[in-house]
């Protein structure tokens, strides 16, 4: 091989190198923005549940969103806005979450977690520690949460 071929071919190894670099870079940066924003939208989300702020849930739930609990219950989000308008027998009195993980896939984020509640759920008391999934979907230049699932944790 000429020196000019090898010379042309390190040359295109190169810019096709730090190409790939900057795309990473930028994809790296847009999943860190990803990760913030999911992450904030999970803490703001046991903020509204202790506040009984459906108001919240009304602008981040996608209109379809279905959500299965611990107890093996579906609901949609028209459930959800109707247990909010009932807070005599909806309401809860603690909240914690922790070991949040965000994961980003393009337009998609998964949200992993634990979270410690107690509560009264439709005029039953109920108190527990469970493991939640929640899917979302970027959606018009915003996060919106399409599925939420949990199950207890042992």
């Amino acid at each position: 091989m000429s020196a000019k071929k090898s010379a042309m071919w390190i040359s295109i190894f190169v810019f096709a190198l730090l190409a790939g670099l900057g795309v990473m870079r930028a994809q790296t940066g847009a999943n860190a923005d990803a990760v913030a924003a999911v992450s904030k939208l999970e803490n703001d989300a046991i903020k509204a549940d202790l506040a009984g702020d459906k108001t919240f849930y009304e602008k981040v739930l996608a209109e379809d969103w279905t959500g299965g609990d611990s107890e093996g219950t579906w609901y949609t989000k028209a459930d959800l806005m109707k247990m909010f308008a009932d807070p005599q027998h909806n309401k809860t009195n603690s909240e914690k979450l922790s070991d949040l993980k965000v994961r980003v896939y393009g337009s998609t984020a998964v949200a992993t977690y634990k979270d410690t509640y107690d509560m009264m759920m439709m005029g039953q008391h109920r108190a527990s520690t469970v493991i939640g999934t929640d899917t979302f979907s970027k959606m018009g230049g915003e996060w919106k949460e399409v599925a939420s699932h949990a199950s207890v944790a042992k």
